[in-house]
């Protein structure tokens, strides 16, 4: 079976498209092959988002934040932009590939303690495992 080709695509590429593409590649993986990139990429993957995937058995601590203009030739399926459109601009994608937009908040501008901070990336993480992971199931 022909995997279909997905990209989450965010501003900074730094926590929720990667945390978006380790769950994929992890559950959905004999169905979808997900990359992820940014806009205006970071430069790193962020800490929080390694360690939450990482207490799942998800190791995406060899990822790294690249620019969406590398994928721009490749040919998506899909691609789901995972920004919250109300505090952020969403990037716009010109590649191929049906765009669909899932918001989540942005883990990486969350306060606090450590404590606090890890409990927004475990929150986000949730979310996506729930409705992304749901969404591509229902694509079949």
């Amino acid at each position: 079976m022909l995997k279909k080709r997905i990209l989450f695509l965010c501003t900074g590429n730094s926590c929720r498209s990667h945390m978006a593409q380790g769950l994929t590649n992890h559950f959905l993986g004999d169905q979808w092959e997900a990359y992820s990139a940014g806009t205006q990429p970071a430069g790193y993957v962020h800490p929080l988002a390694i360690q939450v995937l990482a207490e799942w058995g998800i190791d995406i601590s060899q990822h790294e934040s690249k620019m969406a203009d590398v994928y721009r030739q490749t040919p998506f399926d899909l691609v789901i932009t995972v920004c919250d459109d109300a505090a952020e601009n969403c990037p716009l994608w010109l590649g191929q590939g049906k765009v669909v937009h899932i918001s989540f908040v942005d883990p990486a501008k969350a306060s606090g303690t450590e404590e606090e901070r890890t409990a927004v990336f475990r929150e986000v993480r949730d979310g996506i495992r729930q409705r992304v992971l749901e969404y591509l199931e229902g694509l079949g």
